[in-house]
């Protein structure tokens, strides 16, 4: 019996097939789910439809069946659920403003540099556009620094404490960009709610997405859902795997010793198995024991 007071998700980018790297996000984010005896969601997080590799949606279900992660109901595509981004940001009002600048003139700013690698924006478009400039993006205008809001605070289940300063350490980020396609941390945000998400499991490079996340759901009066950040595999030149990086496709064939390798870099032991299924009974098991009995999950 599944549990209705979890549910988790699976969020891939259908520019590819699925990697290692994607294995251990995935698994972390199942094997949380199952071991709550929660619902488990998949969500095809294609709003950047220019990036979206013909046939990769297919794939990615298919390797996910085969290596024996089964989603609950229908999965959900963020191309067809436009309308409720639109009603999300005509709810933020005059929290929302279009900015006109272009990347180099951002980055010519020397404002900053954000730990995800974007610059800080230095809130040129705050007031309104210059006379001559064109809209281009559509901002989130964020708190003041040294203001109460600008501080986001949470606890990670993996990481630890996590902080964050708005101001200085992301400034206003964008929520649609200028090629016209919504923004991630709008999408994300909207889809968690919407679909009744109440644990996020995910790599660590999205950490610092968070607090942008945290701030923007409370602009719209949304639950907060709990968050868990779990390492993400590098390359072997230290870059986070990925398929820009060359990572190769997972094998359907051999199922079993990538699971039990993504199970191993997460931490999670489990014996010989004699199939998937095994596989799946005994990381489940580990990851009661430590996450959920373990310690509060």
């Amino acid at each position: 019996m599944t549990s209705p007071s979890y549910i988790g998700r699976f969020a891939p980018s259908p520019s590819g097939p699925l990697h290692a790297g994607s294995l251990v996000a995935a698994m972390a984010s199942y094997l949380d789910a199952r071991a709550h005896d929660g619902k488990w969601l998949l969500r095809i997080e294609d709003i950047d439809e220019a990036r979206t590799a013909p046939g990769a949606t297919d794939a990615i279900m298919q390797c996910l069946g085969a290596f024996g992660m089964r989603w609950d109901g229908g999965a959900t595509f963020q191309s067809r659920r436009k309308a409720l981004y639109r009603e999300a940001l005509e709810r933020l009002g005059a929290h929302a403003y279009a900015c006109g600048c272009s990347r180099r003139e951002i980055a010519d700013s020397r404002l900053g540099i954000a730990r995800d690698g974007a610059a800080v924006y230095p809130g040129t478009c705050r007031q309104g556009l210059a006379p001559g400039r064109t809209a281009r993006a559509i901002r989130m205008r964020t708190p003041d620094a040294g203001s109460p809001d600008d501080c986001i605070r949470f606890e990670d289940r993996w990481v630890g404490p996590v902080t964050q300063y708005l101001a200085l350490q992301v400034g206003d980020f964008v929520l649609k960009r200028a090629d016209g396609f919504w923004a991630y941390q709008m999408a994300v945000v909207v889809d968690d709610a919407d679909q009744g998400v109440t644990h996020v499991v995910r790599g660590a490079d999205l950490l610092d997405s968070t607090g942008r996340q945290i701030y923007l759901q409370r602009m719209l009066h949304l639950t907060t859902p709990r968050y868990m950040h779990v390492p993400v595999v590098s390359s072997a030149s230290g870059e986070k795997l990925s398929k820009q990086t060359g990572a190769q496709a997972l094998d359907p064939l051999r199922a079993e010793p990538a699971l039990i390798a993504a199970a191993s870099f997460l931490g999670i032991s489990v014996r010989q198995v004699n199939s998937v299924d095994d596989f799946w009974r005994q990381a489940i098991a580990a990851w009661r024991n430590r996450f959920v009995e373990g310690r509060p999950g």
